[in-house]
């Protein structure tokens, strides 16, 4: 059972990226929205974050929280259906899931020998019109609700850009989500962008310095740690992902820990300087196991299975850790900081 208190609790939200794993991020934000004691002030998102992120502002400034868990569940609904007939759909033509795909194998092996230029020379992509068919994008740009910022990587500078409400477009999302491997470049006013992970998955640096609240909850898709040493191509290659999209998320979170230590150590005084709580809702042990090639998959039966999971986990974290909420940090120190710094 949640524990209450009669204040509203602000909160802002960083949501990774990870293809349809971002399911599990689903199965989380709903859980986290049946709490009327709970107010989202912001969101950050790269990639998949920044879908769920529109999609839930969107559904929010429409009808509150009640809306953003509906359009969140129309928005995963026609991902699946849109993903019906891809390589790496798992159902009855693709029992054993993309993992053991013989076609899936092929489109990867294929994705490595060509370019997204020569492969889909007319850049067709379904997922765009999808999203501009389920996001209403004007009433989105005149959001004041909820901020958003997500995340893309800038090709031509190696910069990341962070857009805002007023910017959003589809393009913008699916520039966050571009895996160059797969997409073809999104151009916005003269520049090419890939996936926002490359640079911060997500960025949090909005949320600490541009809002009011100090608690931000960082809803995980991607593993920081691994027991199990990876050996074949495919699992070293999603390993390394997983690392380089990591390492820029730990590194902010260290930075401003480091500050609030120094806060509360007396080491700094400048009211202006606040000091900022990190929590992680974690990713489930099942999300983990899977491997790089579910992410690709769409089908509804695994869709279902990642929300009911993140839900779990969101519940799990609540129950433990609600009352902490504006009071301290709750992650693990020990999982984000480096042995020689602890």
């Amino acid at each position: 059972m949640t524990k209450k208190s009669n204040k509203v609790k602000k909160i802002t939200l960083a949501l990774q990226g990870g293809g349809s794993h971002g399911a599990f991020t689903w199965g989380v934000l709903d859980r986290l929205l049946e709490e009327t004691q709970l107010e989202i002030e912001a969101v950050s998102g790269t990639s998949a974050g920044a879908m769920n992120a529109a999609v839930l502002a969107s559904g929010y400034e429409k009808e509150g929280n009640k809306g953003a868990r509906r359009a969140l569940q129309e928005f995963w609904k026609a991902i699946s259906l849109k993903g019906a007939f891809s390589p790496y759909h798992s159902g009855p033509f693709n029992p054993y899931g993309a993992d053991w795909s013989p076609i899936a194998l092929g489109f990867d092996m294929m994705s490595h020998l060509l370019s997204p230029y020569q492969i889909n020379p007319l850049n067709h992509n379904p997922l765009k019109d999808m999203i501009e068919e389920t996001i209403d994008f004007d009433k989105l740009r005149r959001c004041g609700k909820i901020q958003l910022f997500i995340s893309a990587t800038n090709v031509n500078t190696n910069h990341l850009h962070v857009f805002t409400n007023e910017q959003l477009t589809a393009e913008v999302l699916m520039a966050s989500a571009c895996l160059p491997h797969i997409h073809q470049a999104v151009q916005i006013d003269g520049d090419y962008f890939w996936d926002g992970g490359f640079m911060g998955n997500p960025v949090l640096e909005p949320l600490v310095r541009q809002c009011e609240t100090p608690d931000t909850i960082v809803i995980q898709v991607n593993p920081t740690r691994r027991d199990d040493l990876p050996r074949f191509a495919l699992d070293i290659a999603d390993r390394l992902n997983e690392i380089t999209f990591n390492s820029n998320l730990m590194r902010e979170i260290r930075s401003y820990l480091d500050v609030t230590k120094l806060i509360e150590k007396g080491y700094i005084t400048d009211p202006h300087i606040a000091r900022t709580y990190f929590h992680v809702i974690p990713i489930a042990t099942e999300l983990a196991r899977l491997g790089v090639r579910s992410k690709l998959d769409t089908s509804w039966t695994l869709i279902q299975r990642l929300f009911n999971v993140g839900r779990r986990q969101a519940e799990q974290w609540l129950a433990k850790h609600y009352d902490d909420i504006g009071r301290r940090s709750t992650l693990d120190l020990a999982e984000w900081t480096p042995t020689e710094m602890r």
